[in-house]
């Protein structure tokens, strides 16, 4: 039992072949990087899944849930390893749906669905490809070669003219504002993709505000108007700026 100075407390078990984490306390800002450091921890000797039982959570604030986001956009995360969140309270559950957390983990009422889950989910076909490139401008020439490669080797040609523009932005901006050599990352699984890009400046990725007149042509304003969902994660070293694609957003 791990217990922080912000009065969360963090149990881990074994069960079968999973590692499952019982968080109970307030979740704050305080004592949120400790949880996603848990949570990476523990994918690191490859369970079959990480299952994070929040039943005992309290979130007053419910941008704090964006915390299990950046516990699957760490760099040492294992990302075959699934990690699946169980919540009793349905409200707080519907709660956690309506953030981008379920974008990435699902979520279970109890720990014996999750556990019925982790054979499908170990079953599906995760495609996952990732480099870190120099800070230079030809890192934005690269950068597309290698999400068309990646894409192009996994048979979702549909998604490559989408997905080019949406790894420029996010590459071109890692490039104009922070100094970081920026970490490309491409997650399939299934129809859609993740197209992500991982920077060490802790500012987060925002878009500005649209013009009062005239098209907003920003590059976030295009990631938006091309992608299902994108965002801005904090991770340890940084941040993360992801956007999921699907079928209906070929070009």
């Amino acid at each position: 039992m791990a217990k922080s100075s912000s009065s969360l407390a963090i149990a881990a078990r074994d069960e079968q072949s999973a590692v499952v984490l019982v968080v109970e306390g307030v979740l704050d800002a305080d004592n949120s990087a400790a949880l996603r450091d848990a949570i990476m921890k523990a994918t690191l000797d490859e369970p079959s899944a990480v299952i994070v039982n929040v039943s005992a959570l309290h979130v007053p604030q419910q941008p704090a849930w964006s915390i299990f986001v950046s516990a699957r956009w760490q760099l040492d995360t294992q990302p075959n390893v699934p990690i699946v969140l169980v919540c009793a309270n349905r409200t707080r559950r519907e709660a956690i749906t309506h953030t981008a957390v379920t974008r990435f983990m699902p979520v279970y009422p109890t720990e014996k669905g999750a556990m019925k889950a982790i054979g499908r989910l170990t079953n599906r076909k995760l495609r996952h490809a990732q480099t870190q490139l120099p800070s230079h401008l030809n890192s934005l020439r690269e950068s597309r070669k290698l999400v068309r490669e990646w894409l192009t080797s996994w048979s979702k040609p549909g998604l490559i003219p989408v997905a080019l523009v949406i790894v420029n932005v996010f590459v071109e901006n890692v490039l104009e504002h922070t100094g970081s050599d920026p970490v490309v990352r491409v997650d399939s699984d299934g129809a859609t993709a993740t197209i992500a890009v991982s920077d060490s400046s802790s500012a987060p990725a925002v878009r500005l505000q649209s013009p009062p007149k005239g098209i907003d042509v920003s590059g976030l304003a295009i990631v938006e108007a091309l992608c299902r969902v994108w965002g801005s994660t904090p991770t340890s070293s940084g941040k993360t700026v992801w956007a999921i694609i699907g079928p209906e957003n070929q070009l």
